[in-house]
């Protein structure tokens, strides 16, 4: 009895696994304007293209690129939730 899809399975798992193990770590730094929506959003693309270019050539791995598609998600979310809370903060010291 022969299984289809293992060899392609195989492929892919060692594929994630040397694309996650280049995830590791820091991925770089942006900054921003926390006043400038502009700004914001100029940073969430910056933070997308750096995750673009550690996935790199795994980018249509179905195990890879769910999973940067969550990061970018998570990171935008974290520099939206920061902006807010830092004017939030700014309106309350006035």
């Amino acid at each position: 009895m022969k299984i289809d899809g293992l060899d392609k399975l195989g492929r892919e798992l060692k594929d994630a696994e040397e694309a996650f193990a280049g995830m590791d770590g820091e991925f770089g730094t942006v900054s921003f304007d926390l006043q400038d929506p502009a700004s914001i959003d100029a940073a969430i693309q910056e933070m997308e293209r750096l995750v673009d270019e550690r996935v790199g050539r795994y980018a249509s791995n179905s195990l890879v690129g769910p999973m940067a598609e969550q990061m970018k998600e998570s990171f935008r979310e974290s520099l939206l939730e920061k902006a807010a809370a830092a004017r939030l903060s700014e309106n309350n010291a006035e």
